[in-house]
């Protein structure tokens, strides 16, 4: 029996061509392919459909906010939600956390080592993206034609020293954690954005961190993450 998705106001916009299948609602950002990775990691079949943070059309519409109304991606519904019903989320924090219980994968269901693992997500999402994001900000697009060059001195000052602190918990280890898990899936694309989309490794001196070199080696070459960075196709 097929999903019927038909209560989300956003299937209005963007149909679900399977409904059956978790719908994703994403762009190939550091905050977006966390999602999508996590999904290929897992396994889940998912349809994905490509929301701009550029164009208003998208993101602001009466739609899209009607899943999100903090108006950001990445958002799912996942048409086998709790107790069977669908259900949408927002917040990719709270996505990996969500698909690492459906699945039982890359987060321990109980003990010290979960709440280790969080932490560690929580680490990424109040700290790591806030920072870096004012990197790109200042450095790599409109703020970069401020004059007053101190707020980006603060956040480049900022960003090292938070790659210092992930380089030191990665001394002797594979992963974030020991285990790869949604701690790895979270801070990998925000430290590799640093390069790829900001442009700004040079600035922060990231090849200076060699743990770090090495970690986001590792990640680069798993099949799932290949496929997750990008997800949606550019257009």
């Amino acid at each position: 029996m097929a999903s019927d998705l038909s209560d989300f106001p956003i299937t209005r916009r963007w149909p679900p061509r399977r409904p059956g299948v978790i719908q994703l609602y994403s762009l190939a950002t550091p905050n977006g392919v966390k999602a999508s990775i996590m999904l290929e990691e897992c396994g889940l079949d998912y349809d994905v459909h490509r929301i701009s943070i550029t164009d208003p059309e998208d993101q602001m519409t009466p739609e899209f906010l009607s899943l999100n109304p903090n108006n950001k991606i990445p958002a799912i519904i996942d048409p086998n939600g709790p107790a069977g019903r669908p259900m949408g989320l927002w917040e990719s924090g709270a996505i990996l956390i969500y698909l690492a219980d459906k699945t039982g994968r890359f987060l321990p269901q109980d003990g010290q080592a979960r709440y280790e693992t969080l932490q560690w997500l929580m680490f990424q999402v109040g700290g790591v993206g806030p920072m870096f994001g004012q990197i790109g900000y200042f450095f790599r697009y409109k703020g970069r034609e401020i004059e007053d060059k101190r707020p980006l001195e603060r956040y480049v000052n900022e960003a090292k020293r938070l790659l210092g602190v992930i380089d030191r918990q990665l001394d002797g280890r594979d992963w974030i954690t020991g285990s790869y898990s949604i701690a790895d899936i979270a801070l990998a694309p925000w430290v590799r954005n640093m390069r790829t989309g900001y442009e700004a490794d040079a600035l922060v001196g990231l090849d200076g961190f060699r743990n770090i070199a090495r970690w986001l080696d590792a990640f680069a070459a798993r099949p799932a993450v290949q496929t997750g960075l990008n997800i949606p196709a550019a257009d």
